[in-house]
């Protein structure tokens, strides 16, 4: 069992004692909008992902949301938007030699068993440091369909053509891409600015609906954006995941305010016309990634007030919490300042009962070790492999068991190989299969991830040979596209 300790209103956890979960989402942001691509060369970049994805493969992460999308423009051959300058360099430019990151990097996080999510910015047109846009740009081609914010360009939310072009963005990758998710960050209406106000008078009065009070008209041109795209999504493929990371509070109670945190801070409701909550209840998104990046502590936004919140209200659709690295890293324990928050955040995942999953703001903060986080990652909080959690209202079936396992003996040592069972539907077709061992004696029990010696896309896993002198069980189950696990195919072996 994991110790807790409770000391005043913090609560932090032994590593050493601490339980992986067999199913848990672990994910990583990787974005292009700091610019850490621009002027890489293709051979430079593909290494570069390639060095993160293998140190975030030894951290436990299971899922990747790769930046393909930050203002109007594609990490990946559109037809569409033109080529990102956070690619290139240059808005338009195709990359030379020609690749498309998007569909290696599906190939790539795919053989190593992970999810990828493309990543895209819905509303955003321009950030504030690009100075120049192709002419086959939303913003050139349709002036008119944005307004500018603080030095940005913002797709206007109150005009259906935007919503209409944006799902039809997503539906060309969704469409062309086997991708495992679509997943949106937290920007929609933009984040307010004092004295700055949203100029969208001539919308309202044009695409109002009969709605007479503004802030509830921004708030449905949202919701109808975030319920089209989810219904789109789904009628394309079924099994691709729609998820968003919303900005950390919800809103802040106060009076009038029933459903609220105590905070005090930005709000998705109020100031960014995000309504979270309905979407979660709707069942609009299939998961949320509430971004969560303060600390314990925070006299504004408590990380413990806000992870409770979201346990209590976000629960009908499967919660993951956005960790910012740096952060926990650089701050101190409240009640022992010669460690981290580290300890402290991850007892707090487990105790909410509706946290299925983290993930890590950003990739290369855990890459690069700071503050030894990903160290404490792979050898303790994530040391075991971990499945996906489930996604019943998707789909609950779970496919058929392995069959014909045979180990076969080559130069390299013994393989285990199995065949995958025939699929009549997407939802019975075997994606990855879960590869568990057991000593002579010890009770099969499918339950503990640290039997798991392995997940993996291929149909054969390398064994460990140790003289012919120890016997195991080995156990193959098979995994679908939304993770649900059938029973398992039986293999003793001596090895």
């Amino acid at each position: 069992m994991m110790v807790l300790m409770i000391i005043g209103t913090a609560i932090y956890a032994n590593a050493d004692t601490y339980n992986p979960r067999k199913r848990e989402f672990r994910g990583a942001w990787i974005q292009c909008v700091n610019g850490q691509f621009i002027g890489m060369s293709t051979q430079k970049m593909q290494q570069t992902l390639s060095y993160q994805l293998d140190e975030l493969q030894k951290d436990g992460v299971n899922a990747i949301f790769f930046q393909v999308r930050a203002e109007c423009d594609a990490l990946y051959k559109s037809d569409i938007e033109p080529w990102s300058r956070f690619l290139t360099g240059k808005q338009g430019q195709a990359p030379s030699p020609m690749w498309d990151p998007l569909q290696w990097m599906i190939d790539e996080c795919h053989r190593r068993g992970m999810e990828l999510h493309a990543w895209i910015n819905p509303y955003r047109a321009k950030t504030k440091t690009t100075r120049a846009l192709h002419l086959s740009h939303r913003l050139m081609k349709f002036p008119s369909s944005v307004f500018a914010y603080e030095g940005q360009f913002i797709l206007n939310p109150g005009q259906p053509r935007n919503r209409e072009y944006i799902i039809s963005v997503v539906n060309d990758i969704v469409t062309r891409y086997d991708i495992d998710g679509i997943h949106m960050d937290d920007y929609f209406y933009p984040y307010p600015v004092a004295g700055k106000e949203i100029p969208d008078d001539r919308d309202f009065k044009q695409y109002n609906n009969g709605i007479t009070d503004r802030a509830e008209w921004r708030r449905d041109n949202v919701n109808m954006f975030v319920k089209e795209c989810s219904e789109s999504i789904h009628k394309i493929k079924p099994w691709v995941k729609f998820g968003i990371s919303p900005f950390g509070i919800y809103r802040n109670k106060r009076a009038g305010v029933e459903v609220g945190s105590n905070t005090n801070g930005t709000q998705n409701y109020d100031d960014l016309y995000a309504d979270i909550l309905l979407w979660v209840n709707n069942g609009w998104v299939d998961y949320t990634v509430p971004q969560l990046y303060w600390e314990i502590g925070h006299k504004a936004a408590d990380y413990q007030t806000l992870i409770g919140w979201w346990n209590r209200y976000a629960s009908k659709r499967p919660l993951f919490i956005g960790e910012d690295v740096e952060r926990t890293v650089k701050a101190a324990d409240l009640n022992n300042p010669n460690i981290n928050q580290m300890p402290a955040k991850f007892a707090l995942h487990q105790q909410q009962q509706n946290v299925q999953g983290t993930v890590l703001w950003y990739a290369k903060a855990a890459v690069d070790n700071i503050g030894n986080y990903g160290t404490m990652l792979r050898t303790n909080y994530w040391r075991y492999p971990a499945l996906q959690p489930r996604m019943p209202f998707i789909d609950s079936k779970a496919p058929k068991k392995p069959k014909k396992l045979a180990v076969i003996w080559t130069a390299d040592g013994p393989v285990l190989f199995w065949t995958n069972p025939k699929a009549k539907k997407w939802g019975d077709e075997v994606k990855k299969s879960v590869v568990y061992r057991f000593k002579k004696g010890e009770k099969i029990n499918l339950e503990d991830p640290s039997k798991i010696v392995g997940i993996t896309p291929e149909t054969m896993l390398r064994l460990p040979y140790e003289g012919g002198k120890q016997k195991y069980t080995y156990v193959v189950t098979s995994l679908d596209r939304l993770s649900n696990e059938s029973k398992g195919a039986k293999k003793k072996i001596s090895l």
